[in-house]
């Protein structure tokens, strides 16, 4: 079996966001990037089925050689080699057909993406490439269990989960679910040092359209002051609710 993880970088939740060019682009200067958390259990989820099955696990990305230190943490958590394809992805379908040329002379059985990426979060891309390739997908998943060529699909819905079976070759949109947050894999000192000598292949882009122009970026409303309110006064408390904060 082979498997293909498709890896989203994105800043870490922790670093202060800025934007440049009168709000029309974002400023990675100090920004600290990290695996898109929908694709760590991804990741982790690849691995078990690796760790199961003898399968091999090759990672793709889409993007800039300073993201090079994120792919090779994915190599020293246990993937067999990764790919980058050469460019700056300038929005969803630009990245989708980037993959998608990718996929076209390959023979994964699975391809696991993250939902979503969560600096975007445009969950477009890994129904594109479905899309592109004419492979079945399916987003939202919380749950997998193969056997042989067949899978066992648990997803998301509004107000519970469903339970699909189908067959691979397959991609899924994973989702935090997919495996136990405690079964999240970090590299150790062995990973490490072997993921040095792991095959990273630079791939060159294929021309494709920007079909996104982003015209401005905002940040949220700074939070306002908290007015505290005594316990006993709760005709103050109704009030404030009320004609202030309009919830009630």
């Amino acid at each position: 079996m082979k498997i293909l993880l498709m890896l989203s970088v994105v800043p870490d939740t922790t670093s202060k966001i800025n934007f440049t060019d009168n709000d029309t682009r974002f400023d990675k200067t100090g920004i600290q990037f990290v695996i898109n958390p929908h694709d760590e259990f991804g990741l982790t989820k690849a691995m078990q089925i690796k760790e199961k099955t003898g399968a091999e696990l090759h990672v793709v990305h889409v993007g800039v050689q300073a993201n090079e230190s994120v792919i090779r943490k994915t190599l020293a958590i246990g993937a067999d080699k990764a790919f980058r394809i050469d460019t700056d992805p300038q929005d969803s379908f630009y990245t989708a057909v980037q993959l998608a040329e990718f996929l076209k002379d390959k023979d994964y059985d699975l391809i696991i993406a993250g939902r979503e990426s969560i600096d975007y979060n445009g969950g477009m891309v890994p129904g594109m490439v479905a899309a592109m390739t004419g492979m079945r997908f399916i987003n939202a998943v919380i749950g997998l269990e193969l056997n042989g060529t067949e899978a066992m699909v648990d997803r998301e819905i509004e107000g519970g989960k469903e339970t699909l079976q189908t067959t691979l070759p397959l991609i899924i949109g994973g989702q935090k679910g997919l495996v136990k947050e405690e079964e999240l894999r970090i590299p150790n000192m062995r990973g490490i040092m072997m993921a040095r000598k792991k095959p990273l292949e630079v791939l060159s882009p294929v021309d494709a359209p920007v079909v996104t122009e982003y015209l401005k970026f905002e940040k949220p409303p700074a939070k306002s002051a908290v007015k505290l309110v005594d316990k006993d006064n709760l005709d103050e408390l109704i009030d404030l609710l009320h004609n202030e904060a309009k919830v009630i």
